[in-house]
């Protein structure tokens, strides 16, 4: 819903049972009703998409509030000749802001996904093509042994054998968490394989080998527990 307060437009909506009431700092109405037809439609989605997922919720949550907060953008309609112009236009202005390449990647990720879900819902029969920007620093850090060693003397069980299986794996925590003893196949490959059935993507479940130093954690605890067959 749309209301003025002042010379300001503003919109509330129910969210997660909570009424939340927020500005559009915008004094236009016409503007103002593209920004609450932006929030009905693409923030709906990310909510129940993302409802387990927090972060990511909350990753296009406040990207969308970046672009409502650029009048010219999201008061085009989606099938505007000059949409393309427009999103140049909104990249130069975060740019003039002094926004880092990756910050400005981020909104723009969002803006892409919200185009494409317009695409995918039958809005419009195609939009602008929406390419990242250059110069994105990542951050990388490469763990020695000699600090591998370190960490894995300091920690305590279960995060030792967890961070063990990690670094000889290549499996994201969550993969890791996941697994189950029918996973585990003692007799394939040279040390055994582990089979991951849960991760991001489809292309997640996938066959790993086990490094002797992971046979021999696992095992050890395998044996353990009574050999389990499952669990």
């Amino acid at each position: 819903m749309i209301y003025k307060r002042g010379k300001v437009y503003w919109y509330k909506f129910q969210w997660n049972g909570k009424l939340v009431r927020e500005s559009t700092k915008q004094g236009n109405d016409k503007v103002a009703r593209q920004m609450e037809a932006a929030t009905q439609q693409f923030m709906p989605w990310a909510e129940s998409t993302f409802a387990a997922k927090v972060k990511t919720w909350l990753y296009y949550r406040n990207g969308v509030r970046r672009l409502q907060m650029y009048a010219p953008l999201i008061s085009s309609a989606l099938d505007e000749p000059q949409l393309g112009e427009r999103i140049s236009a909104y990249i130069a202005q975060r740019q003039a802001k002094g926004l880092q390449v990756a910050s400005i990647n981020r909104e723009l990720q969002v803006l892409r996904r919200l185009l494409h879900l317009a695409v995918e819902w039958g809005a419009v029969d195609q939009v602008p093509k929406i390419r990242m920007l250059h110069g994105e620093r990542h951050r990388e850090f490469v763990l020695s042994a000699a600090e591998e060693a370190r960490y894995l003397a300091a920690a305590s069980e279960p995060l030792a054998s967890v961070a063990t299986v990690l670094a000889d794996s290549g499996m994201r925590p969550e993969e890791c968490y996941r697994l189950q003893w029918e996973c585990v196949t003692w007799i394939n490959s040279r040390h055994g394989t582990v089979l991951v059935t849960h991760g991001k993507t489809a292309a997640a479940r996938r066959v790993l080998p086990m490094t002797q130093r992971v046979r021999t954690l696992l095992q050890g605890r395998w044996e353990a527990a009574g050999k389990p067959q499952e669990g």
